[in-house]
This record gives C-alpha cells, structure tokens and sequence, in this order.
C-alpha cells in the first residue's frame, strides 16, 4: 500500500508547475532552518519567565537533536532502500535519490520535524498551530521529491516526536534547577544566558531577606 501510494504521490508530483517542485525541494531543507529560528525565539521569550519555561526552551532543540539521533540508529538497523531506487515503474525522484547505503526508514528529515513540533509546542503552547503544520508538510515533501516512502516519513514524525517528549520530561527538572543557578550566578554570561527571569516585587525580596530569621531548626 505504500509503494502504490508513493507511486501516485510522485506521479501527482510530475503533473505539478517547476516552481511547485522547486518549493518542495526547498523546503525539505528550509523547514529545517525556520524551525532553529523558532529555537532561538523560543529562548528568547522564556528568559523573562520562570526557570521552567527557560528549561523547556533549552530542552526543545536537544529534544530534536535526540530525536535525529535515535531516528538516526534505528535506519542504521533496517537498512530499507529508497524508494527511486527500489520501486520499479516509479516517476523518477525530482532530486537526486540518495547513494545506496543512505537508507530510508525512518526519514530523519521527519524525525527532527515532529520532534522540534512537538518540543516547541511543549515550551510555546501558542505556535503549535504553525510547528504542527510545518513538520506535516516537511515530512510529505520528502514523499513529493521521490526520495521517501510515505512509511517512512509517518514512523518518522511519531519516532520524533515521542522521543522529544521522553526526553524533555525526563530533563525539565536538572534544567530547571540549572537555569536557577545561573540566574543567582556572578556570571554576566551565565544571567544573560537564563534571562532575568520573572520580577520579583520588593516586599516579597523582603520577606525572603526575613524567613531565615524567623525559622528555628
């Protein structure tokens, strides 16, 4: 079933403008770089927020890059050959089909879309209208260039997005308290790297100033 819809997925490819082609060629690599702009506007946002929000905004590029990784040893184990080369009576691939021993199951290029998605969305809840979207589209351009079978590019959106959400859970807590210590840190580079974080009203830094005083051991 895959390889027929690979089949009308490239065959409805052909049948397009250049300029379309050109746009899905484009944007399997442009996709790549909006996505670590929205990383750094992320980081950006969150360092004004509380330390949670900074460590979600950290942890959501290393998400991705541990989805790509685990996305990236799982095709070193099937070793599936890509579909312009394999399936007989294809349209040929609008790019050039990867050499042989490049494989195709999982699509890394999905696998880092549905993780930065995801991992995005976890820190920015607002832009999963645009993050999902993007990673969807990515991962069906990969199929529209012909060098991807729809499997491929389906396993790798869910591989990544699932290892994104593993890893950003289990991690939130060190981070967190990491970004708590180079908020209080002597560090110029270190306070300018976490955000000032949220203010903090005057009568409330009194209080914690007095709380020591008050407690008895």
């Amino acid at each position: 079933m895959s390889t027929d819809l690979y089949r009308d997925i490239t065959d409805l490819a052909h049948d397009t403008p250049g300029w379309l082609q050109l746009v899905a060629e484009l944007w399997t690599e442009a996709g790549l770089l909006l996505f670590g702009v929205l990383f750094l506007v992320g980081w950006w946002r969150a360092r004004p927020a509380d330390s949670r929000a900074m460590a979600l905004a950290v942890l959501a590029p290393l998400g991705t890059a541990f989805g790509y990784v685990v996305s990236e040893l799982l095709k070193s184990v099937v070793d599936e050959e890509r579909p312009c080369r394999a399936v007989a009576g294809a349209a040929a691939s609008i790019v050039e089909c990867p050499p042989h021993g490049d494989w195709s199951f999982p699509s890394n290029h999905s696998a880092i879309a549905g993780a930065a998605a995801i991992a995005l969305a976890l820190a920015w809840r607002g832009i999963v209208w645009l993050t999902v979207p993007m990673a969807l589209l990515m991962a069906f351009s990969r199929v529209f260039v012909g060098v991807h079978y729809p499997h491929d590019v389906a396993a790798g959106l869910v591989l990544g997005a699932l290892a994104a959400v593993l890893f950003v859970k289990l991690l939130t807590g060190p981070v967190r308290a990491l970004a708590d210590t180079m908020r209080m840190s002597r560090s110029a580079a270190a306070c300018w790297l976490a955000g000032a974080g949220p203010a903090v009203p005057d009568h409330a830094v009194s209080r914690r100033r007095r709380e020591p005083m008050h407690r008895r051991v």
